[in-house]
């Protein structure tokens, strides 16, 4: 199999969108949302994924994506919590109406609402039902509610721990994903993104997460931000800091994906951190659109530089399946469930190996 890990529904219907503005605008309760976005038509969201996001995995050969709200959406920084919380129902709501409609194609990571300054304790039940009531795999944590501003205490701050307690309780990984900026520093997929998966990356080297959680799994997107780049950098900041060896201290816990649109960056990436903490994604019909006039195909067309920078078989079987079944393990189950168990042949049959 080829398992995307990093999908968002930027492909949602325009009705969702005028209901989210009229939310924020005020027009009539928080939690009326919640109720008009379940009245979308199921055809109209099986309109959006057929043309959107099914028709690409059907193009690239990819088998199944981890799906999740609109990352830039989530807005975390608009409206108070209560606004946030009616908002993120919708949206998760949304996703688990997809994964029914595509049951073999996609499956749920959810939104979670916060809000800048509310303790992220608070987005336990809407973690806890989006798992155990709709059959989620996972969430997308944002470090920055404030968008921007970094109001909030670092990720590695006591603050965050009744969210990681449960996180490991129900054995499901985070995705690190900021959302929109609105601070006009930082444009939010160009900058923004990037700041926040290198931040929350240094802030766990300099802390001890890990050893007080020691099954918490993060994905950090994007290739990782500047990390796999400067891995130089890092090693030798560990070291100056008395911290232990940076593939001890970190790699057990922190996993990057492959949302890298350039084949020099993502083979960079490939042998730069091991293969068994990195994970196949596309981010498709996300931050970058369009096409490379360089190559005549799309930037968020990963699979293609995988397939170009000739990955070793085993190297290949970790990134496109296996390490998603082990950092997701509900996705193992749920696939498993479904007759999908390993399939080494169809990741391994592909592609060259390296120096070949």
């Amino acid at each position: 199999m080829i398992i995307d890990i990093h999908g968002h529904f930027t492909t949602v219907p325009q009705a969702l969108h005028d209901f989210r503005k009229s939310q924020l605008d005020g027009d009539f309760a928080p939690d009326t949302i919640v109720g008009q976005a379940a009245s979308i038509p199921d055809e109209d969201l099986r309109s959006a994924i057929e043309n959107g996001q099914r028709k690409l995995q059907m193009e690239r050969g990819t088998d199944l994506t981890i799906f999740s709200p609109i990352a830039g959406a989530m807005a975390h920084h608009l409206g108070d919590a209560t606004i946030s919380r009616f908002w993120t129902e919708a949206c998760n709501n949304l996703i688990h109406r997809v994964v029914r409609m595509f049951p073999r194609h996609f499956a749920g990571v959810c939104q979670l609402p916060q809000s800048p300054g509310v303790a992220p304790e608070n987005c336990i039940a809407e973690l806890r039902r989006c798992v155990e009531e709709l059959g989620f795999l996972g969430c997308n944590l944002n470090p920055d509610p404030a968008g921007g501003y970094w109001t909030d205490p670092p990720m590695t701050d006591r603050w965050w721990y009744p969210l990681y307690e449960v996180l490991c309780e129900l054995d499901v990984p985070a995705m690190i994903h900021v959302s929109s900026s609105c601070n006009p520093h930082f444009h939010h997929t160009g900058a923004h993104y990037l700041n926040g998966d290198t931040s929350v990356f240094m802030q766990c080297l300099t802390s001890d997460l890990f050893r007080d959680f020691p099954d918490l799994r993060f994905v950090i997107p994007h290739g990782g931000g500047a990390v796999p780049y400067h891995w130089g950098r890092y090693r030798g900041l560990a070291q100056d800091l008395d911290r232990p060896i940076l593939e001890e201290h970190l790699l057990n816990n922190i996993y990057f994906d492959t949302c890298v649109y350039h084949t020099p960056g993502i083979e960079l990436l490939t042998r730069v951190i091991p293969a068994k903490n990195v994970l196949f994604a596309s981010e498709m019909i996300g931050a970058v659109r369009g096409i490379d006039p360089r190559t005549g195909r799309y930037y968020d067309d990963t699979r293609y530089y995988l397939d170009e920078i000739g990955l070793a078989p085993d190297e290949r079987q970790m990134i496109f399946e296996d390490n998603a079944r082990r950092v997701y393990p509900r996705l193992d189950s749920l696939l498993r469930s479904q007759g999908r168990g390993h399939d080494r042949r169809t990741c391994v049959a592909t592609g060259l190996t390296r120096g070949s």
